[in-house]
Formats: structure tokens, C-alpha cells, sequence
């Protein structure tokens, strides 16, 4: 498919039906290991679409969480051990910190000629870190929904889809690209773009940590403390930097394209636009490739491998978490969130 004048591998469903992707996977047991961001998404879609899914979870709450999904103890949801010994296709859904800890069961139980599955490239693309080296007899594949896993389901439910990139790392049995392909299908996937485990975990730790998250709310809070320090209320200030953004705008240039944009806003903003993006594009580009750079390296990985790996992590991750939740900015959103018209 012609994406800008780049063909790329693209595969639809018009082009690989759910039927066919349910005839490849028809004798296989899919085992979806992890059931906290991606794995509720996932598991019940192919549930839903009819193939034979079972989880592992520890017991806690996320077990319990699984219990509540129609996850059955015994039947369908079982021991991350007991998951992986079922498991003919064994779907690591865990985050990567935890793919690491677990890492020594789910290799125990990777016998010739099964498949292990990722949605996320980082423990493969720098496992001289993480430690997950896959024996040679399996196959090693990846599908990568571009959304949160809530998102995925939520699609799934309406009738929509969520895009996927797909890689093949490891090739075993001859059949490992069908069976991506069928399982990227089954998980509800738009469409499915090919990467590589490699460009997919740089790509996505860029994306996170720039114009998905990091990026964005650097700009925004930037924006919005100029704002404040030259006399604009908090409302105005967040108005006219976040919300016009997230409920105007974002729908628009998403459905249309940023050029459509362009074309139909004033002419006032139009002038501003032509003339300062340029200007922001030349400050932040070295910082992308700064970035891109640190990711690349493995830099970005051992960061957060290190940070994960701390004893008091998740307490210091709570204070950073706090501070950014009850910055001003975001305490405002709280109360224009209660305004909008669909809250009163």
C-alpha cells in the first residue's frame, strides 16, 4: 500500500477475513499471559471471535479482575505455570519489567514448535539486558496494537478496529507470519503494518516519551505557565492550550488531516500557524533525534530497567505521579472536565 509515496506491507481484514484467520488457529490454545494493560483487551476479543483462549494470572487482584471477566479458575484461567504448559501459542503480555521476573517460568515451558507472542519489542530487541533469549526451535512473533488495550476493547465493541504493526523475529515452523497474521486479526486489529521488533520498540519508547506523552505535556504546560505569568486565569489559560486542543481540534485534523485543518480555520490563524511551525519544528527536531538517539542505544531501556528494578520504585513513581496530578494544569482540567456540557 502507497502511504506518501512509500509502499509498505499492509494487510486488512478485507484481505485476511476472521474466518481464515480462525481456520489457522483452530487447533492451536492460546495462552494470554498477563492480564493488566494489554491482556483484558486482548483475551476477551479473541474469546469473542470465537478461538480457544485461556489466561494465566497470579492470584491477586488482577486474577480476581480476570474472575469478574468471565475468566473461569480451572477452565480458562489458570497458573502463569499451568497457563504456559496449555499453551501451544503463549502470548507475553506481562510489562516488561515483569517479563523479566517471570521470564525463567515461561522459558521452562517454550518446547519445539510453539510460539511465543509480544506486543511490545523491548525484551526481545534488548534482551542482552532483559535476559529473554528464546530457544531456537520456536517461533517468536508480534503484534503491537497502536492504543492502550482499553482502547483495543472498546473498538472491538463498536465495531471498529485498532491498527497493529506485526513483526516475524523468529521463524520455527514455517507457519509463524500466518499465524501473526491471524492473531492480529483475531485481537481486533484495524489494519496490520510490518516492522520489526527492533523498529517497533524504538519507535514506540520515541513516541512515549515524545509527541504521545513526554512532548506533549511539556508543550502544553509550557503554553499554559506563559499564560498564567502574564495575568490569564487558569480557565483561560487552559482553555485556550488544552482544551480547544483535545475537544475541538484533535477530532477534526484526526478524522481530516492537520492540511484540512489549515484550510479551514481563519485566516488569522492561519497566518500563525504557516509562520510558527517552522519556528517549533527547528527548537524540537534536535531534540527528537537527541532522543531517538538515546533509544536507539539502549540508553532509554536501561533507564527504566534500573528504575523498575529499585525496592521503592513504585513509591517514588506515586510521588512523581502525585506531583504531576495536582499541578495546577491538571487540577483546573478537573473542574473544566465537571462543565462540559454532557457532565451537567
Amino acid at each position: 500500500m502507497n502511504f506518501g509515496g512509500v509502499i509498505e506491507n499492509v494487510m486488512t481484514r478485507e484481505e485476511f477475513p476472521l474466518e481464515k484467520a480462525r481456520e489457522i488457529l483452530k487447533n492451536e490454545t492460546i495462552a494470554v499471559i498477563g492480564y493488566g494493560v494489554q491482556g483484558p483487551g486482548q483475551s476477551l476479543n479473541l474469546r469473542d471471535n470465537g478461538f480457544n483462549v485461556i489466561v494465566g494470572q497470579r492470584q491477586g487482584k488482577t486474577f480476581e479482575k480476570a474472575k469478574a471477566d468471565g475468566w473461569k479458575p480451572g477452565e480458562t484461567l489458570f497458573s502463569i505455570e499451568e497457563a504456559c504448559e496449555r499453551g501451544t501459542i503463549i502470548m507475553c503480555l506481562l510489562s516488561d519489567a515483569a517479563v523479566m521476573s517471570v521470564w525463567p517460568t515461561i522459558k521452562q515451558y517454550l518446547k519445539p514448535g510453539k510460539a511465543l507472542y509480544f506486543s511490545h519489542g523491548f525484551a526481545i530487541t534488548w534482551n542482552d539486558r532483559t535476559g529473554c533469549v528464546p530457544p531456537k526451535d520456536i517461533d517468536v512473533i508480534m503484534v503491537a496494537p497502536k492504543g492502550s488495550g482499553t482502547s483495543l476493547r472498546t473498538m472491538f465493541l463498536e465495531g471498529r478496529g485498532l491498527n497493529s504493526s506485526y513483526a516475524v523475529y523468529q521463524d520455527a515452523t514455517g507457519k509463524a507470519l500466518e499465524k501473526t497474521l491471524a492473531l492480529g486479526i483475531g485481537i481486533g486489529s484495524g489494519y496490520l503494518f510490518e516492522t520489526t521488533f527492533q523498529r517497533e520498540a524504538t519507535s514506540d519508547l520515541t513516541g512515549e516519551r515524545g509527541s504521545l506523552m513526554g512532548a506533549i505535556q511539556g508543550l502544553l504546560l509550557a503554553q499554559y505557565e506563559v499564560l498564567r505569568e502574564n495575568g490569564h486565569s487558569p480557565s483561560e489559560a487552559f482553555n485556550e492550550t488544552v482544551e480547544e486542543l483535545t475537544q475541538s481540534l484533535m477530532p477534526l485534523f484526526a478524522k481530516n488531516g492537520m492540511d484540512w485543518m489549515y484550510a479551514n480555520c481563519s485566516t488569522t490563524a492561519q497566518r500563525g500557524a504557516l509562520d510558527w511551525y517552522p519556528r517549533f519544528h527547528d527548537a524540537i527536531k534536535p531534540i527528537c533525534q537527541w532522543l531517538y538517539t538515546s533509544v536507539k542505544l539502549g540508553n532509554e531501556a536501561q533507564i527504566s530497567i534500573d528504575a523498575n528494578s529499585k525496592p521503592d520504585y513504585r513509591e517514588g513513581l506515586e510521588k512523581e505521579l502525585k506531583a504531576l496530578r495536582e499541578s495546577e494544569m491538571w487540577q483546573t482540567a478537573v473542574t473544566v472536565r465537571k462543565l462540559r456540557p454532557e457532565n451537567n
